[in-house]
């Protein structure tokens, strides 16, 4: 096989990149992880961009070649709902444990999303997984926002939405917070709260996404919650079309970085009985530009 090196020498691609949909998603091979240089990582970035979600598998990385590989992206910050894992507390161990019955970020949403500032993406790492089970959707507010309507674009285009943490308290009460670190106490307990433009347009690609979602958006500012429910109903349904989706199953060692910006994600809660742990990353991002 040749080496890297000469790989980079005559101009083909070091990394190999493989569509898993036709709306988002791309499958990454022949790279570790814990040893990303310059050159690697604008590949991965560029595929980033193209894709919104990425998939790694068979990774074996430390927490602290987790968190370096994170930092590729930007800074990491710590979920204000948890805390972190002992030493690092930028990574959020989920654990749900064989006896409960609910999980953690198990809606469609865009992670975060009451904050000022939204994280730009979320990584995740898997370390322990049911045999069958616990897969993860996303979604692509890019296609969704094309697919929509001239009339319903210029609709849009001026709203601003409200996000609250409180829409989602019921699961920061979850059974699933008891065990790992999460289990250790939420540090923020009072609700959050921030207005963001319903339609978002991409920085890096001047894409534009629907940026409100069914698990953080309580309605649109200046309207009343039933106001708000009609146009809000139609675009958690319409977002969702399968032709905006694409699935993945996890394995020890996969890794999952995705665009926070322009997708959605939701955790199917299909594994009673069996254990799963998973180790989260969330990056800083900026405020939506109005």
């Amino acid at each position: 096989m040749a080496s890297t090196a000469a790989i980079r020498a005559s101009g083909k691609s070091a990394i190999t990149v493989e569509p898993v949909s036709g709306a988002l998603g791309a499958a990454i091979s022949g790279v570790d992880l814990s040893s990303v240089d310059d050159s690697i990582f604008a590949e991965i970035h560029e595929a980033f961009m193209a894709h919104q979600v990425l998939f790694f598998h068979g990774q074996s990385m430390t927490p602290e070649d987790y968190v370096a590989f994170a930092r590729r992206f930007g800074e990491p910050i710590e979920y204000p709902f948890a805390k972190g894992l002992e030493g690092y507390p930028e990574i959020t161990e989920i654990i749900k444990e064989p006896h409960q019955t609910s999980n953690f970020g198990g809606m469609w949403h865009s992670d975060t999303t009451y904050l000022q500032n939204p994280p730009m993406a979320t990584m995740l790492m898997c370390v322990e997984t049911p045999a069958a089970g616990g897969d993860t959707l996303f979604a692509s507010m890019t296609k969704a926002y094309d697919r929509l309507s001239g009339g319903m674009k210029e609709l849009l285009a001026p709203l601003k939405a409200v996000n609250t943490s409180a829409l989602n308290a019921a699961s920061l009460r979850g059974d699933h917070l008891k065990s790992g670190s999460m289990g250790q106490g939420a540090k923020i307990r009072e609700v959050l709260t921030a207005e963001h433009p319903v339609i978002r347009t991409h920085p890096v690609t001047g894409q534009k996404a629907i940026y409100v979602n069914p698990s953080h958006t309580e309605r649109f500012a200046g309207m009343t919650r039933e106001e708000s429910a009609g146009l809000l109903g139609f675009l958690f349904t319409h977002a969702v079309r399968p032709e905006f989706t694409c699935r993945f199953r996890w394995a020890p060692g996969s890794v999952t970085i995705w665009d926070n910006r322009c997708t959605w994600h939701d955790a199917i809660n299909d594994y009673d009985g069996h254990r799963r742990v998973m180790r989260r990353i969330t990056i800083a991002g900026d405020a939506p530009p109005v």
